[in-house]
């Protein structure tokens, strides 16, 4: 687990780099328009930390197997509006959810990592 944390780490300092370092205008294009910007695409993976940091929570104590809920990706994507929201804080809230990831992944045993999961219907 902590090879994992340790890439996840990398992952998000070299993605908080290429964000930061990107032009405005090509972090909101959208290269079609049912397509994601890279803004975007930024929003839905603090969307899905919100849910994975849940879920890896909640596993600690729910009934087992415990049960994955999916959720409407698009629908987040623009309720949250993430293409007109500011940079800075999407990057700070991606960074502090991953954060939170990788905490919760660091206090992680045999026994808790072995916990079985299946697709809600």
């Amino acid at each position: 687990m902590r090879d994992t944390s340790i890439r996840l780490d990398k992952l998000l300092k070299t993605g908080q780099e290429f964000i930061t370092n990107c032009p405005a205008p090509d972090l909101m294009k959208k290269p079609t328009p049912t397509t994601w910007s890279k803004k975007e695409t930024l929003g839905h993976l603090i969307d899905s930390g919100v849910n994975n940091l849940r879920r890896f929570t909640e596993i600690q104590f729910e009934e087992r197997p415990y049960k994955i809920i999916n959720y409407n990706q698009d629908a987040l994507v623009k309720v949250n509006d993430y293409q007109h929201a500011h940079l800075k804080e999407l990057i700070d809230l991606w960074v502090a959810i991953n954060a939170r990831i990788m905490n919760l992944m660091g206090q992680q045993t045999k026994t808790t990592l072995s916990y079985e999961v299946e697709l809600a219907n």
